[in-house]
């Protein structure tokens, strides 16, 4: 907030309607790593974002991320892309004028690297429909999205739908103190206080179903950014040995969902990953893994010396 102002319940409730779709959070680290990166990490024994703990992020006192989709409903009330690349804010002063030609009323919110391009649902709208809509817009546009290797865009909602027990991908909450620069973003058209940037925003037009649906009409995801079928395995065989990956990994784990994340060892050779999230590996079943930034199962197995043997052919 602008020095001198108090945040207070009302202010936290408004922002409460505006950016909370779910109850799950994470809190920001107020010191940095030993890679100097401050990680956000899920509150212990505190499950539900409370209007107390929004008040704290306007204060400055914590900064919370937020997951975008309600599991129960597959519904996000906001679309968001981040970007972080040279020519970003370029990219997303176009997606903001070709949206507001499309009878949306986008916010454009200033970050550390770049920006974040904001539009609001008039209630919680399907996250596939949002996604759907973002892709072909950028698509269209020209406009490159990040998929783990490539330089572009990430757009949030990540994911068309959640498991129940999953989370998603987190994105930093506006107004919030980023603990490694202590400074706040504002977004672009409203003076630099929270109240008139709460006001701002609260003011918005926001998107109706109808209205989202009429933009979808006839659009399909391309094949690239349709969610992958999931693999079933057969169950274990007591008289064959079975690689499990968790078996070959040193590295450090972390819980997310239903899945450890991890260092890919494929990708630790070209000196990427550094901070050891691109693996991901089934807590229930460690055959099953995957590397989100594109590496395959062959480069995975040879990185930890155990390669796939090939079938000869006779």
């Amino acid at each position: 907030m602008k020095e001198g102002d108090n945040a207070t319940l009302q202010m936290a409730a408004t922002y409460r309607d505006l950016f909370v779709n779910r109850g799950a959070y994470t809190v920001q680290s107020h010191r940095p790593d030993v890679k100097g990166k401050y990680q956000y990490f899920r509150p212990k024994g505190q499950q539900c974002l409370s209007l107390e703990v929004l008040r704290q992020h306007l204060d400055g006192l914590e900064t919370i991320a937020l997951y975008a989709i309600d599991p129960r409903t597959q519904t996000s009330k906001w679309l968001a892309m981040d970007a972080d690349y040279p020519s970003a804010i370029k990219d997303l002063l176009m997606l903001r004028r070709t949206m507001k030609d499309d009878g949306l009323e986008p916010a454009l919110e200033h970050s550390r690297r770049g920006g974040h391009l904001w539009v609001f649902g008039a209630e919680p709208l399907p996250a596939r429909n949002w996604r759907l809509y973002c892709v072909n817009l950028a698509l269209r546009l020209g406009i490159p999205i990040n998929q783990g290797k490539t330089e572009g865009i990430e757009i949030f909602p990540r994911q068309d739908e959640l498991g129940q027990d999953e989370f998603g991908n987190g994105i930093r909450g506006p107004l919030g103190v980023h603990r490694a620069t202590r400074r706040r973003y504002w977004f672009y058209d409203a003076h630099k206080t929270v109240t008139a940037q709460l006001g701002y925003l609260a003011s918005l037009d926001k998107v109706t179903p109808s209205a989202l649906g009429r933009l979808i009409a006839g659009l399909e995801l391309p094949e690239q950014f349709r969610p992958k079928p999931e693999v079933v395995l057969p169950p274990p065989s007591p008289t064959r040995r079975e690689f499990r990956i968790l078996e070959h990994i040193n590295t450090r784990l972390t819980r997310q969902g239903k899945d450890y994340r991890t260092r890919c060892p494929s990708c630790a050779k070209r000196g990427e990953d550094k901070h050891g999230k691109h693996l991901a590996i089934l807590i229930a079943d460690s055959r099953t893994y995957r590397c989100w930034s594109g590496c395959t199962k062959e480069e995975i197995r040879a990185a930890v010396g155990c390669p796939i043997q090939q079938r000869r052919v006779s």
